[in-house]
């Protein structure tokens, strides 16, 4: 006799999904990276928050005011920093074929940086010498962890290309953040640097922003973009005169800026333009080149921030051509660099990897026994298409009422650009959970 019990359909087994180089995500650091995504995410939604908090310093262009410092660290140390230590536990397995040096030590650093970036943003919004010493000490402790971990890791590479230079160029201007990090952090109690103050503060954000974020961007972005856009037959030659550019630019600058050389400067601020320019160029090669006319969410959100950024480098060149004494146009500057042209581009990569992560630890060892969603269903296209239309339109706003001193425009902005953060929260918290409604 026939069991005529109905049989329950199968979705059809789909290809395992590939990262960076061909291979799929690195078992044993996967936990490394989710841990770093994670904090990082928290980072940023207190950033968010800060963010409308400050926007009456902003407006007025109190750049040196505690609590726009503290928001920023925020931004560059909780959400930047963090999600590229995440990021590279990922990356220098499958890009340059060497798996992290030791995860227990990659752990060890993320237990120390977490908790010392709060601590660094609470004392230097409340001025606390308790915390500005437990948060110091923590936080240069991650970052030597971390960074020696890095290091040793590049080491023992097989590929040492322009990523792998990248990543070595990009913790040395870390390092050296951080250097002049703790002199400016001391300063807030002694005062001992005096009028050198803001000229220390310029090097020191040039060094994060430009040194570190940037040029580890470029340097990812070289082998990530054309991954993610289907792009391999692009020309690649522009992301190396890139880095030289971006490398130069920002040591010329310091030099010029703690020199008080204003030929320095200058020379150092049209060498950050030109590397500018180059990884603009390179990106929009890998964008040309893609086989897939339509472009995925993530990528739409690189491609705004590229926007933003080439926004950012005109300003910058505008407030040395004006001199240093317009306090709105030098926060408009960084705030439209920092917010739309690194951190717009940090969170599309965000929706191409965190999602590819979750999905290989909790449906990988699922496939072809039971249905799996697809990598794109553990989160919401449209929603992240609001999200974007939402955090573009705070940032104009939050730049167009720094530049006209308006308290209302500026935080009109900032509570868009957090109410984007939020739903990009739900998002991650989304493919997190395994995009439970993706039936």
């Amino acid at each position: 006799m026939t069991d005529a019990t109905p049989q329950p359909v199968q979705r059809a087994r789909a290809p395992l999904p590939q990262a960076s180089g061909g291979t799929t995500p690195a078992g044993p650091s996967i936990g490394l990276a989710a841990e770093h995504f994670a904090a990082a995410m928290l980072y940023l939604v207190a950033g968010g928050m800060g963010l409308v908090w400050i926007a009456p310093q902003l407006a007025a262009g109190a750049y040196l005011s505690p609590p726009v410092a503290a928001v920023t660290h925020l931004f560059t140390l909780g959400w930047l920093t963090m999600t590229i230590f995440g990021a590279l536990n990922q990356l220098l397995p499958g890009a340059l074929g060497a798996p992290i040096r030791s995860v227990a030590v990659g752990h060890a650093g993320f237990w120390s940086f977490a908790p010392g970036v709060g601590l660094v943003a609470a004392a230097i919004a409340t001025s606390s010498d308790s915390l500005r010493h437990a948060g110091l000490a923590l936080v240069a402790a991650g970052v030597v962890l971390t960074g020696g971990n890095v290091i040793a890791t590049l080491s023992r590479a097989r590929v040492r290309d322009v990523t792998w230079a990248a990543v070595a160029l990009g913790i040395s201007f870390l390092a050296s953040a951080l250097v002049l990090g703790t002199v400016l952090l001391h300063n807030l109690h002694t005062g001992f640097i005096a009028a050198a103050r803001i000229r220390v503060l310029a090097t020191h954000l040039h060094l994060a922003i430009a040194g570190w974020a940037l040029i580890m961007m470029t340097g990812v972005s070289h082998r990530l973009l054309p991954m993610f856009l289907l792009a391999h037959n692009a020309d690649t030659r522009w992301t190396k005169r890139a880095l030289g550019l971006l490398a130069s630019g920002v040591t010329v600058l310091a030099i010029g800026l703690l020199g008080q050389s204003a030929a320095a400067t200058w020379l150092g601020a049209l060498l950050l333009a030109g590397g500018v320019a180059c990884f603009l160029r390179q990106a929009f090669a890998f964008y040309r080149a893609r086989m897939k006319p339509s472009i995925d969410i993530g990528m739409r959100f690189a491609a705004t921030a590229l926007l933003f950024l080439a926004v950012s480098t005109v300003l910058g060149l505008a407030l040395l051509g004006t001199g240093i004494d317009h306090p709105r146009l030098a926060t408009a500057y960084v705030a439209t660099g920092l917010l739309g042209g690194i951190l717009l581009y940090v969170i599309g990569f965000f929706y191409k990897i965190v999602p590819l992560l979750a999905w290989t630890a909790l449906f990988r060892g699922r496939v072809g026994r039971e249905p799996v969603p697809t990598v794109a269903e553990l989160f919401s296209p449209r929603v992240a298409q609001v999200q974007l239309a939402v955090m573009a339109l705070g940032l104009t706003l939050l730049g167009g009422g720094i530049g006209a001193g308006s308290v209302h425009v500026t935080r009109g902005g900032a509570v868009l650009f957090l109410g984007g953060i939020l739903l990009f929260l739900g998002q991650i918290g989304r493919v997190a959970l395994g995009g439970r409604v993706w039936r």
